[in-house]
């Protein structure tokens, strides 16, 4: 573990969960190329504040960094919803550039 990881490791240990601890929790542990680690701390802060747009897209990497392509788009949809309807319009374009090529490589793989 890094010590970041390690230091918002302890901040939620001592009950200081929030929508930004977990977001940071989860950006450390995709930095740490550990993206199946970063995907309940993500989820969480997407329960924690639903509008968290960064978070979702954050969520969608982490979901499509571990395998789960589908679980992957769904959270980049609902980013997407979320950045535009906050008019967040860089967020909700990047996401759909990512969900876009989601849906391009499910396509192309057979049934």
């Amino acid at each position: 573990m890094t010590p970041a990881i390690d230091n918002f490791e302890k901040m939620l240990a001592a009950g200081k969960d929030n929508a930004l601890l977990r977001f940071s929790l989860g950006n450390a542990y995709l930095g740490a190329n550990q993206p199946a680690k970063a995907v309940p701390h993500l989820q969480k802060a997407v329960e924690h504040d639903p509008n968290y747009s960064a978070a979702w897209k954050l969520l969608g990497k982490a979901l499509n960094e571990s395998g789960n392509t589908q679980a992957a788009l769904q959270a980049y949809r609902q980013g997407i919803a979320v950045a535009e309807k906050k008019g967040d319009i860089q967020a909700a374009k990047e996401m759909a550039v990512f969900a876009k090529r989601i849906e391009k490589s499910l396509g192309s793989q057979p049934p």
